[in-house]
């Protein structure tokens, strides 16, 4: 009897965890995060709000945001196979843990659900969800496929990360909270900081992977220039973001404690210097522990943010 429960419950956690693997946790974490934090600053800027209907709006709009997530990676991971067997062969699909099938049914479910919670929660949803489908599609996707082209698709990741996501789901809550269109002045720097943040996030995410993306033609800053090259473009992206935030954030956002702006991204800078000289471009599994901690970086942000606006 014990064997006979065991093993649904075995096949269960494998598949979670195929499906786990398969939304790159990295960016659902990060998506997360920004959602979370958004929402932190537009419950300060148009509180008190009622707290069934902020955690109602908050819900769904994690899930409406996360679904988009799943489809732009899954979407991703879809037209990426072969490359994927070289550059990520971890992956679900490259690993063979998930047919094509089964990934593909997948994405339509995560392209459906936003869509359809979208078009119930109006018209800046909507547009917003619209809009991260279409560039995540015109990424992946012929005849676009823009990762082909550096600059098109580091453009591709800054959009969505810092104008979509940010003005987006802020913009969401204002208008479900009775906020009008005005944006805060918090998220306005968060948009600018994270435009320069995620340039380097896709500039960087290409350097371990420059084999398979020679191979098949997809000519990254990395394949163009060298890994050094790319390294060197993503650390001085990062570096712009968090001068300009700890320069300028506390005099761009009305009323947030300047003390906890500047300490947190000096700390953040030094700390990401520290890791940078101790990688190697050319250690494809080194660079990825780096990458990964830039990640963890942006997990910060908003936290950071979010803190320094209700502090003051």
């Amino acid at each position: 009897m014990a064997g006979t429960v065991a093993a649904p419950l075995r096949r269960t956690r494998v598949a979670a965890t195929v499906l786990w693997r398969f939304s790159r946790p990295h960016t659902v974490i990060g998506t997360a995060l920004s959602v979370l934090g958004i929402f932190a600053i537009a419950a300060h800027e148009l509180g008190p709000l009622p707290a069934g209907r902020a955690a109602f709006h908050l819900f769904w709009t994690l899930v409406a945001a996360l679904s988009v997530n799943v489809f732009i990676v899954g979407l991703n991971q879809l037209e990426d196979v072969e490359i994927d067997r070289v550059n990520k062969p971890r992956l679900p699909l490259a690993a063979g843990d998930m047919t094509i099938a089964q990934g593909r049914v997948l994405v339509a479910a995560a392209a459906a659900l936003p869509l359809l919670l979208a078009v119930t929660q109006g018209a800046i949803e909507t547009v917003a969800v619209l809009a991260a489908m279409a560039i995540g599609w015109a990424y992946s996707s012929p005849p676009l496929r823009l990762k082909r082209f550096p600059v098109a698709a580091s453009a591709s990741i800054s959009v969505v990360r810092a104008l979509v996501v940010n003005l987006g789901v802020y913009l969401h809550f204002a208008g479900a909270f009775g906020g009008g269109h005005a944006v805060a002045d918090a998220v306005w720097a968060l948009t600018l900081f994270v435009l320069p943040f995620s340039f380097a996030i896709a500039v960087l995410k290409d350097v371990p992977d420059a084999e398979g993306d020679r191979r098949f033609s997809i000519r990254t800053f990395t394949v163009r220039l060298g890994g050094r090259a790319a390294f060197a473009m993503g650390m001085g992206a990062l570096t712009l973001a968090y001068l300009g935030m700890a320069v300028l954030g506390p005099l761009a956002i009305d009323g947030a404690q300047p003390a906890v702006l500047v300490v947190t991204h000096l700390a953040a800078l030094g700390l990401l210097w520290f890791w940078a000289l101790r990688t190697d471009p050319g250690d494809p599994a080194r660079f990825t522990v780096f990458y990964m901690r830039v990640w963890a970086l942006f997990f910060c942000e908003y936290a950071a943010v979010s803190l320094a606006v209700l502090l003051g």
